[in-house]
């Protein structure tokens, strides 16, 4: 059974008017309902509003590269030693030793970082050409290995104009491998 709001009198549930003070029922049930659209637009202003708030978190939250070690190292340091540390990546093994003499004297840890990264590079250099020694008598082995071998010289290229700018960043193919850590 339904109840009138207006003045509380008892109604059959087919009833579309009060019968004692005649007020429309079915009106203000379907007032007090809200309309489907209305649900659908809601729906559409909240999503709106939340990926609104995910791209400005996402905008504003600051990237940090766990590679990049350049905060670790004093100014006056990266800036005296800079030459060293180009000199390692330009001189493969003659760079290093030049460059271990020279901050053996410092003891400036901006140069033995890139000691250690040119040292990862040179390694990694050498193992490929006894590999591509070995196995020269097979076509592909040596023409991997030259492809390789250019690949490795990018990267040497690439850190030393990281090193003009000033950054001290792992070089990007060199720090996945796991046995130079």
């Amino acid at each position: 059974m339904k109840t009138c709001t207006n003045c509380g009198a008892q109604l059959n549930d087919e009833a579309m008017f009060c019968t004692q003070c005649g007020k429309n029922i079915e009106a203000e049930a379907a007032q007090s309902v809200p309309p489907v659209q209305d649900q659908n637009q809601q729906y559409q202003q909240n999503q709106n509003q939340y990926q609104q708030q995910y791209q400005y978190q996402q905008q504003y939250q600051p990237k940090v590269d766990i590679y990049d070690h350049t905060a670790e190292f004093d100014p006056k340091d990266i800036s005296d030693n800079k030459v060293y540390c180009m000199l390692v990546y330009l001189a493969s093994w003659l760079g290093i030793i030049v460059a271990l003499l020279a901050s053996g004297a410092s003891k400036s840890e901006y140069v033995n970082f890139h000691v250690r990264q040119a040292l990862k590079i040179s390694v990694i250099s050498t193992l490929s050409a006894i590999v591509m020694l070995i196995l020269c008598w097979t076509f592909i082995v040596p023409i991997a290995g030259g492809i390789w071998m250019i690949i490795l010289l990018v990267l040497r290229i690439i850190a030393f104009f990281q090193i003009c700018s000033g950054k001290a960043k792992e070089p990007a193919i060199i720090r996945s491998f796991g046995f130079l850590k």
